[in-house]
């Protein structure tokens, strides 16, 4: 800890290492890669700025698998002398990344939009554009259903979930568009669906930026609670006080906790340490748990709340 108490133990978890979605990662980037060519060929011969939009939307997606894939693998990086965490926010970086990549996508999908809707659309060949969307909905929604199973507990894999749901959506709005400028011939659909399908997508990735950037900035993440992590602490047995109490991220799985307890008649007990650390990781999946035992007969220079 670095402190000045002679007095400090701690109690470490470290089984809740990110799960490999190397295969997931693979597949997903193979099919949306092919997907990618298809669309781009097939939008260029029809015309289609719908189906041009939603190609060069999933080559960010395609980005976007593989800056995932990069910060998932680095997270299971082991330690070392100069980075004692290892890679774990890598992750971190990967979910800002993707956010930011498709932030950005979608913004250029919906100026190329407007410009069409404000101008004069060109002919459609509606049948071509239906048939690549309606592959571009299977593909993109079995993709996402491979990061179906950890979106919950691991942000940069729901950034990967959103991708490729958004992508399935967005392939959806192409399918109705094709059909109805095959039936009125409004050429005017074409953009509009584009403008519509962006606003969506960046609704949906706003969440994914707000928490990337929390967890980059150190803030508590999401579904943790410190009021009642420090409420749980001050009940324990011998406890007078909790101070210099910091929980963060330590990656887009795990969660990092440290804290002073002031126990006066306390003596080195590992065993308090040890449900301790089992109590927090149970109830609030708080994972890595340091905690420094203070008898209160000096004065920590940390107590004040608004020191670090």
């Amino acid at each position: 800890m670095g402190h000045e108490h002679d007095h400090s133990q701690h109690a470490h978890d470290h089984s809740h290492a990110p799960k490999d979605f190397g295969f997931a990662f693979a597949i997903g980037t193979a099919l949306n890669l092919a997907l990618v060519i298809a669309q781009l060929t097939y939008g260029l011969k029809s015309n289609s700025l719908a189906l041009i939009s939603d190609g060069v939307h999933n080559f960010s997606d395609v980005l976007g698998l593989l800056l995932a894939w990069g910060g998932s693998w680095l997270a299971t990086r082991q330690p070392t002398a100069s980075r004692t965490y290892g890679y774990r926010r890598a992750s971190i970086l990967a979910a800002l990344g993707n956010a930011a990549l498709l932030l950005l996508a979608t913004g250029g999908l919906l100026l190329e939009a407007a410009q069409r809707l404000a101008g004069a659309p060109p002919a459609v060949a509606s049948g071509t554009v239906l048939w690549v969307a309606l592959a571009a909905i299977v593909i993109n929604t079995a993709t996402a259903l491979l990061f179906m199973r950890g979106r919950e507990q691991d942000l940069n894999i729901r950034g990967a979930f959103i991708h490729m749901a958004g992508d399935a959506a967005v392939s959806a709005g192409v399918v109705v568009v094709a059909l109805l400028i095959g039936q009125t011939g409004w050429l005017w659909l074409d953009p509009a669906a584009g403008i519509a399908i962006g606003i969506v997508i960046l609704w949906s990735s706003w969440g994914l930026l707000r928490e990337g950037l929390n967890l980059a900035l150190d803030a508590v993440p999401a579904g943790v609670d410190p009021a009642a992590v420090q409420a749980y602490l001050a009940s324990l047995s011998g406890v007078t006080e909790v101070h210099d109490l910091h929980i963060w991220g330590m990656s887009t799985t795990e969660t990092a906790l440290t804290a002073h307890l002031v126990r006066p008649a306390s003596q080195t007990d590992d065993r308090f340490l040890t449900d301790i650390a089992h109590e927090l990781e149970h109830n609030f999946r708080i994972h890595h748990a340091t905690i420094q035992i203070e008898t209160g007969e000096g004065e920590c220079r940390l107590a004040p709340p608004n020191l670090v």
